[in-house]
């Protein structure tokens, strides 16, 4: 499981060092950091980020960077890797957004859940997410000695499925992958009820339906990574056809990649 470096206000932002991966082998610590936006980071946080992380990678949308723009970090350099053209409920977090969730909540919970499981069979099909992806993975190709940290808003959607690739080339084990993407429902525990009693309050909308479409968006679930991986085997025939052909990501540098983030073999 990722762990969490010590932040003070950014409860998803998580060390992917120390997972086990392919070889007996682990991750390396301090180098590959997941996360959510960074708006509320601390005095400390910034501090801390400014000691470990070179690069920041941020897959928002531009409306979103526009409303919760990311600190100014000394000596720490942004790419800006847009995952999702268009805006979508419960993924993207801007004003737009989350007038446009209404809508879902309105539908019913099974909507959706069916809405979210479409937009993650994006992440493996859109010509957005594919060149987004391939382009954050080519970065970490760079290498260098400070840590990369990616994010989107939460950091369970775009973020955490940024995770899912870079475990799936390091050869983390496909249940410790599901692990680590569901681990956000529990350092996001506090923002998710927020979240849906804001929502609920700000349309005016209550009730066990409601609050079921709510959390369907603002949870992550096994099933949306399930449908990530089914239309991977569908365009791509696996999800390895899907990083080799979808991302151009071949065995040259997946290999690359493993000597530049796991320790040694034993």
């Amino acid at each position: 499981m990722s762990r969490c470096p010590p932040f003070e206000s950014l409860p998803n932002t998580r060390d992917l060092g120390g997972m086990s991966a392919v070889g007996g082998r682990t991750v390396r610590p301090g180098l590959l950091i997941r996360s959510g936006n960074l708006a509320a980071a601390s005095a400390h946080d910034r501090e801390v980020l400014a000691d470990l992380v070179g690069t920041v990678v941020d897959f928002r949308s531009d409306k979103e960077r526009a409303e919760l723009p990311d600190p100014a970090i000394p000596g720490v350099r942004t790419v800006v890797l847009p995952i999702i053209e268009d805006l979508s409920a419960g993924v993207t977090r801007d004003a737009a957004s989350d007038r446009e969730a209404l809508r879902i909540l309105m539908e019913s919970p099974a909507f959706a859940k069916g809405y979210m499981c479409r937009t993650y069979e994006g992440f493996v099909t859109s010509s957005a997410a594919l060149a987004g992806y391939g382009a954050f993975v080519r970065l970490l190709l760079e290498g260098g000695g400070r840590a990369t940290l990616w994010h989107c808003t939460a950091g369970k959607d775009r973020a955490g499925f940024a995770s899912v690739i870079v475990e799936e080339l390091l050869g983390v084990d496909r249940e410790a992958i599901r692990a680590d993407y569901l681990a956000s429902n529990h350092h996001l525990g506090g923002g998710i009820a927020r979240l849906t009693e804001d929502a609920l309050a700000a349309h005016g909308m209550s009730g066990p339906d409601a609050e079921e479409a709510l959390l369907y968006m603002f949870t992550a679930q096994a099933d949306y990574l399930d449908a990530a991986y089914r239309a991977a085997n569908e365009r791509w025939g696996s999800f390895g056809g899907f990083l080799r052909d979808g991302l151009g990501i071949g065995e040259e540098q997946r290999d690359r990649l493993r000597r530049l983030y796991l320790t040694e073999g034993v």
